[in-house]
């Protein structure tokens, strides 16, 4: 998006060569799937099931040899994320959501956190990714409401939402490829996770998001988040969003 204050995205030569990798060994064995890139592009994403890749998520930290950086993948149904995958090589953690569960090298974790912003912590990659204006003003408002505001994990502040360590996650100048896997890893694990409108993240509102996410441990907290985030006093709808999304994936 122009103007915004972190625009710019080093690129590695494992960036792309991971990506390259990941997608021929998907559409060898799957080639009526599409893929959505971060690096290499988008193919046939009209299909019904669209893998998302972003090879390095965090390449910053990646460069600086911060050990936060993640792979992430997920699998789209019709759009909307039904399997999600983060994976940290260096301390060997991976999470898998899909299916109403997540799992952490194989056992499954839970999302548990505070109820109200007042005993949240709070992570965001970091302070400056909120463009200047009513973004800025809104996450300020927010980060003074909680019991501690965190910075500079990137991916892996979800996976440890999933885990039940972390209470809430607020970011926005996201990309597609940035959040579709954390989005099954987060819900399967109890957790709530939409724009900063409460509406449900998939390929068909990526523009209407503006990349702009909140994702949370409990259904309270992520509606009060959302009172502030959105701007107006929010409430839930009649038919809330579904806790898993999608159909099983098998």
């Amino acid at each position: 998006e122009p103007g915004r204050p972190v625009a710019e995205s080093p690129v590695t030569i494992a960036d792309r060569e991971a990506e390259a990798a990941m997608r021929q060994r998907i559409l060898a064995r799957y080639p009526s799937h599409g893929v959505y890139g971060e690096e290499l592009g988008q193919w046939q994403t009209e299909a019904e099931f669209v893998w998302v890749l972003d090879p390095i998520d965090g390449t910053k930290s990646f460069i600086t040899g911060k050990p936060l950086f993640g792979t992430l993948i997920a699998l789209l149904r019709h759009g909307r994320p039904v399997l999600g995958v983060v994976d940290q090589c260096v301390l060997g953690e991976r999470w898998v959501g899909a299916n109403g569960e997540t799992r952490l090298n194989g056992a499954r974790v839970r999302c548990r956190g505070a109820a109200r912003l007042a005993d949240s912590m709070l992570y965001a990659t970091t302070p400056h990714m909120f463009a200047p204006g009513v973004e800025e003003r809104r996450f300020a408002r927010l980060r003074d409401r909680v019991k501690r505001p965190l910075y500079g994990c990137d991916c892996y502040a979800y996976a440890l939402l999933a885990s039940g360590f972390v209470d809430l996650v607020v970011e926005a100048d996201l990309g597609v490829y940035d959040y579709c896997a954390l989005v099954p890893v987060v819900t399967c694990a109890g957790g709530r996770m939409s724009d900063w409108n409460g509406q449900e993240l998939t390929l068909a509102t990526a523009k209407d998001c503006n990349a702009r996410v909140v994702a949370a441990a409990t259904e309270s907290l992520w509606a009060e988040a959302l009172s502030i985030l959105s701007g107006s006093p929010w409430r839930m709808p009649f038919e809330r969003l579904p806790a898993r999304l999608g159909p099983a994936v098998t």
